[in-house]
């Protein structure tokens, strides 16, 4: 469970700092500190939850792209579960949204340094 929740802190953390660097990615929730924080905890559960059920199928099905492309195609599939996480978001009213493929590509290389980092200095305990 805790592992869960850091994770998911994790995620909150990539995407916050993807919408402050990034212009093509907003968060358009009022100006309320607290209203925000929660949206980007539910867009993170969502993105967590995208990662978990539709990547690994998507990296099976291209797997002769990740070979030949000696795994840069990974950056493809980032940005694609970025936007999927966009309009997923818009589908649940959440107010988060990814301009294009080419910010998605660049939010998507953002969200997985930023993520990496807090993983490494948050504890990973199950």
């Amino acid at each position: 469970m805790t592992n869960f929740v850091v994770k998911t802190l994790a995620n909150a953390a990539a995407l916050a700092v993807a919408v402050w660097l990034l212009a093509g990615i907003t968060l358009d929730d009022g100006s309320s500190l607290g209203r925000r924080t929660l949206t980007l905890i539910l867009v993170a559960l969502v993105f967590g939850l995208v990662n978990l059920i539709v990547k690994p199928l998507v990296k099976l099905l291209s797997l002769p792209l990740f070979v030949l492309t000696l795994g840069l195609f990974t950056l493809v599939v980032n940005a694609l579960m970025l936007l999927l996480t966009s309009w997923l978001a818009d589908q649940l009213d959440l107010s988060f949204h990814v301009d294009g493929f080419w910010t998605a590509l660049l939010g998507g290389l953002i969200i997985s340094v930023v993520s990496w980092a807090v993983n490494m200095v948050l504890p990973d305990k199950n």
